[in-house]
């Protein structure tokens, strides 16, 4: 009689082990009343369905000046386009919602070098450390906060593969530590996001189980990985008909995920761009970087309680030129206008699709720039 043995292929994202604890059971809740603070019907969706739509938070004095520092970064690269002799328009007749969408008929690929810029303006930095979400922060992880080294703001250009995700769960671009850590993210619109300019979908209660469904890589044209939709019915159980739930998220308001739940944003099939800014805390004992490149920013220990963020060390290590440094290559003129994006979650799956950002991968060296919904 004639055995016959089925080789599984393994890959280095794969993983055995499952913490649903970690991601459906909360923390001890603060005793003291602050604000920004849930409910404990909201806290408790958060951890029973894996997301959490808050409509309301943020003033338009909080945002509109997120808006304006977008303004200015798209008028920076704008003008290292033009100087750089690729662009023969500034477009400063164009507004927010629109201008950078002129830039990238004539440079395809600008809303990419905007991604992986990596510039973090006080605007971003003070939303992201705002004292009533950082309230709310702790209900999710507990008292002592640290902002996640990978944050991102996203230029989800109209009709643009780049910037339509496909379903994924953010720990598939992490390092495999993230697997048994929580990482909240609070997903902000700039304008009300909703089905036509591609906001974001989940899969409620794909965080349940705890678990890595597997990945392939590479999505379409992009740098994306990808979760297949039969893989996450056979790894956590869900059920798509009923499961799927989309998220329409006003102006001042944002989605709160973890980096277990499934989730895509939708294609923008508006005439605007729908910009969004995506910011994560973790509990700062339980260290969980960017593959080493960057560390998490301490933002709150009750231990200091006149503790004030020093955002020098986080702001001076930009992790495209960490990767440079670890590569000890340095980024050429032409290179500034690079628009593929290469990162090590390329290779923590089975690479399915290549295309332009893949064909520029090269294994075993240390990169940076990443994406996540």
């Amino acid at each position: 009689m004639t055995t016959t043995t089925t080789t599984v292929t393994r890959y280095p994202g794969d993983c055995d082990e499952a913490y649903p604890e970690v991601f459906t059971v909360p923390p001890p809740q603060p005793t003291e009343a602050k604000p920004g603070q849930l409910t404990k019907a909201q806290v408790d969706h958060y951890f029973e369905k894996g997301y959490l739509i808050v409509e309301k938070f943020f003033s338009k004095e909080e945002l509109d000046p997120c808006r304006e520092a977008i303004e200015e970064l798209v008028e920076d690269l704008a003008q290292k386009l033009y100087k750089g002799g690729k662009i023969k328009n500034l477009y400063k007749d164009k507004g927010l919602f629109e201008r950078l969408s002129f830039i990238e008929k004539e440079f395809p690929g600008a809303n990419i070098l905007l991604h992986k810029a990596g510039i973090l303006p006080p605007a971003f930095r003070a939303v992201w450390s705002n004292e009533r979400l950082l309230n709310l922060a702790e209900q999710l992880i507990g008292p002592k906060i640290a902002g996640h080294p990978v944050w991102n703001l996203r230029t989800k250009t109209p009709k643009n593969n780049a910037t339509t995700v496909p379903w994924h769960q953010d720990s598939g671009y992490l390092d495999n530590e993230s697997y048994k850590v929580l990482q909240p993210t609070a997903w902000i619109p700039l304008l009300d996001a909703n089905e036509k300019n591609g906001c974001m979908e989940v899969v409620s209660g794909g965080h349940r189980p705890g678990r890595i469904c597997r990945h392939t890589c590479c999505w379409a044209d992009t740098w994306y990985v990808e979760l297949a939709e039969e893989e996450m019915v056979k790894t956590l159980g869900v059920d798509l008909d009923k499961d799927i739930k989309l998220c329409p998220i006003p102006y001042g308001g944002m989605l709160l995920i973890n980096n277990m739940i499934p989730h895509r944003s939708l294609s923008n099939v508006s005439n605007d761009i729908r910009w969004s800014l995506d910011l994560r805390w973790q509990d700062p004992a339980k260290p969980v970087g960017f593959y080493g490149l960057k560390e998490a920013i301490l933002m709150r220990d009750p231990s200091q309680p006149n503790y004030k963020i020093d955002w020098s060390p986080f702001i001076s290590v930009d992790r495209h030129v960490a990767a440079e440094e670890a590569l000890n290559e340095k980024t050429d003129e032409e290179g500034a206008f690079e628009t593929t994006i290469q990162g090590p979650h390329m290779e923590k799956w089975e690479m399915t699709h290549e295309n332009r950002h893949t064909a520029k991968l090269v294994k075993g060296k240390a990169y940076s720039s990443w994406h996540k919904a």
